[in-house]
């Protein structure tokens, strides 16, 4: 009962990373960057600092928490600054292959990298065992993914370019599928930053912090390493794009609109890691399940990325054959999220 308390925690997390997109949606008149920084002030220090505040034990302060962790403070940081790269080209691969395709690549190869390098660092044998159990669940999880990313193929053939403009406004396949890749791989860092602050959760959970909300601490590290990545980046995109006026001579209505969908956008982007981390106390008496729990969240952030895709007609006037091999495709992944619970 514990295991289905933390997979349906995970996957109100996960609903609210996939939905957080559609805000931006609401975004008027700002370049891309300008409202990227800005859901990121929200996304990746606000809410991240406000979950971690939770985490603190009654008598300390969040300083003497992590201070008390030491140097795994800035290894952790430094996977964020990485991974930092990787939440930039997300953001860059939804802007060229839409919510559906684009998350599905990024985070198939999340997935994959995300789960299985931590496992060989930890010197788990993938062929034998648990390790064996989670090896075939991630191939399953990237099959499903493979699937979804074929369906997006036939889609990009079948409709006219005039229809790939309009379902999204910057298509580009073969840019945005490169980029997806690259924002998959650098993504997995996130996971290596959640592992790395292993002594910071145990030091947390030793000082008296609740077993639900130990992770919020390391979560608020790797965040605040990628919002220093994504800011330089934003900020030189700001500067030779000569955009900085969108923060300056935006009206005022223009301004509490667009304030308001980036928090909405950032709390809903948190929520994911918020969720995991809750999720993950359920899940301590099943060790596969502990560390599968970030495939399953990326294989639910692609399942719901592709209802959403569905839902804002990014799939619209594609042929019944390539419904079905999407269809398909997502019920893979929902196999791959049952199936470490069988053993």
């Amino acid at each position: 009962m514990e295991i289905i308390i933390g997979l349906i925690i995970i996957a109100i997390g996960s609903f609210g990373q996939s939905s957080s997109y559609v805000p931006i949606k609401k975004i008027k008149n700002w370049s891309w960057e300008s409202f990227w920084i800005t859901q990121g002030v929200f996304a990746w220090l606000v809410f991240p600092l406000l979950g971690a505040l939770l985490a603190v034990p009654v008598g300390y302060s969040l300083g003497e928490l992590l201070s008390a962790a030491g140097a795994d403070v800035f290894k952790v940081i430094g996977y964020g600054v990485l991974w930092g790269i990787g939440g930039l080209t997300f953001g860059l691969s939804m802007r060229y292959l839409g919510v559906a395709l684009g998350q599905s690549l990024s985070l198939g190869t999340c997935s994959a990298f995300g789960t299985l390098i931590p496992a060989i660092l930890k010197g788990d044998n993938l062929f034998s065992g648990d390790g064996l159990i989670l090896l075939i669940g991630v191939s399953i999880a990237i099959a499903g993914i493979a699937v979804i990313g074929y369906a997006g193929s036939l889609k990009a053939k079948q409709m006219s370019e005039e229809e790939r403009r309009k379902a999204v406004q910057d298509f580009a396949l073969k840019k945005g599928i490169l980029i997806a890749l690259l924002a998959g791989v650098m993504s997995a860092c996130f996971n290596l930053g959640l592992e790395a602050g292993a002594p910071i959760k145990a030091t947390a959970l030793a000082a008296g912090a609740s077993d639900l909300l130990a992770l919020n601490p390391i979560i608020l590290l790797v965040t605040m390493g990628g919002f220093f990545t994504n800011a330089c980046f934003c900020f030189y995109q700001n500067y030779k794009n000569k955009t900085f006026s969108d923060y300056t001579k935006s009206s005022g209505s223009i301004w509490m609109n667009n304030i308001l969908f980036c928090a909405l956008a950032g709390l809903l982007w948190y929520s994911q890691f918020f969720g995991l981390g809750v999720g993950q106390s359920f899940l301590a008496n099943s060790p596969v399940m502990l560390a599968f729990s970030w495939s399953i969240l990326m294989s639910l952030n692609v399942l719901f990325s592709n209802v959403w895709g569905i839902l804002l007609k990014e799939w619209k006037g594609v042929g019944q054959s390539t419904i079905v091999v999407l269809v398909t495709g997502l019920l893979v992944l929902v196999i791959s999220i049952i199936f470490p619970q069988l053993f």
